[in-house]
């Protein structure tokens, strides 16, 4: 959400703002940018840029994080795209469809730069064809006061008036389509519909949609919702739809202004993105050979007042035999042509994860791009068929434990990614699976 504290009276006397085009960022890159004192506050303040200033007055150092995405401030338009390609940005929302299915969004981004038109685009699309195959209805409990019976009298209520007949109170179990799954989907598309610039016939099918879910109750939805929700075979089409729609009751900030017309930011985390791509691949890939499990809380010391809290732990028949810590940036001085070194903080944060759990070896993920690199092999090598990990590894002195390095590179196609993950679970099992090694695999983006 964009903050919107204001400054002080001093900080705004005689400063005009500065109109300025849109600015475009990739990830990471820096521009010097000429704006005023509140404009570049704002900027800063929004938690998505750093912002700082520069000897020359009225200009500032502006530098992107790991954010993509664009929003607007202050008469400030700022787009931040992604170093990778667009379908391998769709293929990171891990929504559960083939990469063609998103394919026309992704040729529309890479053409406009804007992410959020693209990203409602598809969730339109998403949305109209698991409708199409009918409303999910699911039984509702219901306790109501009715002129007629239904279902079950309830006698402790119906009691509580002496002499009244009716309306009875009734408990009964109602089959209806105003469930979850359809309120999730209802309150993405409220929010979305409101979004400026969404092409008119994405508008169209948003408002065709809401039409046919007018009996769906009109209900705030926190993006944590589809977390209640259990998919079976009754309601798993409807998962895409959700997750994309997870994205934008998460990810989108509506802001009122003037009129009629609103201000849209869109802004997604590419570190959580990656992380819980790598997290839910290699849950589908360890199916039988391990178990996954994220965001585990553990203590560092024999007092447990120091807590950690790896990025994924690797228990087999209900024992923890391996943690992962994952990151997302491989600083450039760290890109080598001999293998892929981590960063010194990343290394002790294994080492002290691989201690502190009893571990004799570990494993940090980076995500790398083997174009940036200028590393031609490696580049082939992660388009083979048979993707390998570019790795490299140091043994700890004195206490002899091994940390390896691997990167995954996205500058591939979907299909080398998947490779990749294929790749790195058969690593993990392999390691793991050393009885005098015990390995700790820590996941680096």
């Amino acid at each position: 959400m964009i903050a919107t504290e204001e400054l002080g009276a001093s900080d705004a006397v005689d400063d005009p703002p500065v109109e300025l085009e849109p600015v475009t960022l990739a990830e990471w890159e820096t521009r010097r940018l000429e704006m005023n004192r509140q404009q570049a506050g704002r900027l800063e303040a929004t938690g998505w840029l750093s912002v700082s200033p520069e000897p020359e007055d009225g200009r500032w150092k502006v530098t992107a994080k790991q954010w993509v995405g664009g929003f607007a401030i202050d008469g400030l338009r700022v787009i931040v795209r992604p170093k990778i390609k667009p379908e391998n940005l769709f293929l990171l929302l891990e929504v559960g469809l083939p990469p063609d299915a998103w394919l026309p969004e992704a040729i529309d981004y890479a053409e406009t730069d804007d992410l959020l038109a693209a990203l409602i685009s598809f969730f339109a699309r998403t949305a109209e064809t698991t409708l199409a195959r009918g409303h999910y209805h699911a039984y509702r409990h219901e306790e109501a006061d009715v002129r007629t019976l239904r279902g079950r009298l309830d006698f402790h209520r119906q009691f509580r008036r002496v002499g009244q007949l009716v309306p009875m109170a009734c408990s009964y179990d109602d089959f209806t389509a105003d469930v979850i799954e359809n309120r999730y989907l209802k309150a993405a598309m409220q929010r979305a519909v409101r979004v400026p610039g969404v092409p008119m016939v994405d508008r169209r099918r948003i408002r065709r949609m809401l039409a046919a879910l007018e009996d769906v109750a009109d209900l705030p939805m926190e993006a944590s919702a589809i977390d209640r929700v259990t998919f079976t075979r009754l309601n798993d089409h409807y998962l895409p739809a959700m997750r994309l729609a997870r994205l934008i009751l998460a990810n989108l900030t509506l802001q009122d202004q003037h009129g009629d017309t609103s201000a849209s930011a869109f802004m997604l985390d590419m570190n959580y993105l990656f992380e819980r791509f790598v997290t839910e691949r290699l849950r589908a890939e360890l199916i039988g050979q391990l178990d996954v499990e994220a965001q585990l809380g553990s203590k560092l010391d024999t007092g447990g007042r120091v807590s950690i809290q790896p990025d994924l732990l690797f228990n087999r028949l209900g024992q923890c035999v391996g943690v992962a810590d994952i990151k997302y940036k491989l600083s450039d001085s760290d890109k080598t042509t001999d293998g892929v070194w981590a960063r010194n903080a990343d290394y002790y944060q294994l080492l002290a994860y691989t201690t502190a759990l009893d571990h004799r070896c570990g494993t940090l993920i980076y995500c790398v791009d083997a174009n940036e690199t200028g590393d031609g092999d490696a580049a082939d090598r992660f388009d083979s068929s048979t993707a390998r990990l570019a790795m490299s590894s140091i043994e700890v002195r004195n206490v002899g434990t091994r940390l390896h390095a691997v990167g995954i590179d996205l500058s591939g196609s979907p299909q080398s990614i998947r490779d990749q993950i294929t790749a790195l679970a058969d690593h993990l099992v392999g390691s793991l699976t050393e009885p005098e090694t015990a390995t700790v695999e820590v996941v680096a983006l």
